[in-house]
């Protein structure tokens, strides 16, 4: 028999051991004009998926998966049909019905990374959308905010945004703040800066905006320096992801730092565990991120 490998000692996974991972298939989304590798949050997944694999003498298979403006894919990648890979690794997409049939086929395992589906039946890792939203916005009412607007998400976002934004919603609610002020456009489709000029040329008594991503934040503190506001001095800006940007931005970006790296390395384990246990229940890891305060908020 062969040794246990080192990475699942203390595994949350029970019942009777059936394969290692030799070979992993990590699929990362991709979005027009830019390469996985230069996305500022998945770069960095990338590199803890690399890292537990090295570590680990776990084979590397490498795709990408063209998506659209909702994160669906657009065409699906050869890697997914054929038989090198013994389980893979979906990250930042929605896997839709396309996807889990064809890796149906060959019962192969899947985690997702930043991912989501309609169904229950995947490993995922995960930041905690909802409940950072929440703390980013109590963190701007005990600054003494009052009239604080969301940038960026729809109703139909994809589910991280679509979390961000009800956590938003929940922190006003709970604090008894009735007014509520949200940039809506699809952050795929549309750059901040048109949106929340929009926002604050409508409503001039807002003194705070969450930005649903860094991205969204960096251009959200453009916009305002472009049409006479300083940040932090008349509007304070808080930002979700920690990217590389955040802290070369200026004013530099208060933020919430997600471990991105570490959410590489426990979908690694992941895949491991449930290769071995396969028979184990669903398992959701959520990683939680920790507030990095900086130079975009002020007190009121």
């Amino acid at each position: 028999m062969d040794d246990p490998t080192p990475n699942t000692e203390g595994s949350l996974f029970t019942g009777a051991a059936s394969k290692r991972l030799n070979t992993l298939g990590m699929v990362v989304k991709t979005e027009t004009g830019l390469p996985p590798r230069a996305n500022p949050f998945y770069s960095h997944v990338i590199v803890g998926i690399e890292e537990a694999c090295r570590r680990n003498q776990i084979n590397l298979l490498f795709a990408t998966l063209p998506v659209d403006e909702y994160n669906l894919p657009v065409e699906v990648p050869k890697i997914l049909t054929n038989q090198e890979a013994d389980g893979f690794l979906m990250v930042g997409t929605f896997v839709d019905e396309t996807i889990t049939s064809m890796t149906g086929k060959q019962s192969c395992p899947i985690v997702l990374v930043d991912a989501y589906s309609n169904t229950a039946s995947f490993d995922t890792v995960v930041s905690d959308n909802y409940q950072t939203a929440y703390q980013a916005v109590e963190y701007l009412i005990r600054k003494g905010h009052q009239h604080i607007g969301l940038v960026g998400s729809e109703p139909t976002s994809y589910p991280s945004l679509k979390q961000r934004r009800g956590g938003y919603s929940r922190a006003l609610r709970e604090n008894e703040i009735t007014s509520s002020y949200i940039a809506n456009f699809n952050i795929r489709k549309e750059a901040a800066h048109d949106p929340v000029i929009r926002l604050m040329r409508g409503h001039p008594q807002i003194t705070a905006l969450f930005g649903v991503n860094d991205l969204v934040a960096v251009s959200t503190i453009r916009a305002m320096q472009e049409i006479g506001l300083r940040v932090p001095q008349d509007v304070s800006v808080i930002g979700y992801d920690d990217i590389d940007l955040a802290v070369n931005t200026k004013p530099a970006l208060t933020t919430f730092h997600v471990d991105t790296v570490t959410m590489g390395r426990a979908a690694v384990q992941l895949l491991v565990a449930r290769l071995e246990y396969p028979e184990a229940a669903r398992v959701t890891l959520t990683i939680h991120p920790t507030l990095i305060e900086r130079e975009s908020v002020a007190e009121r």
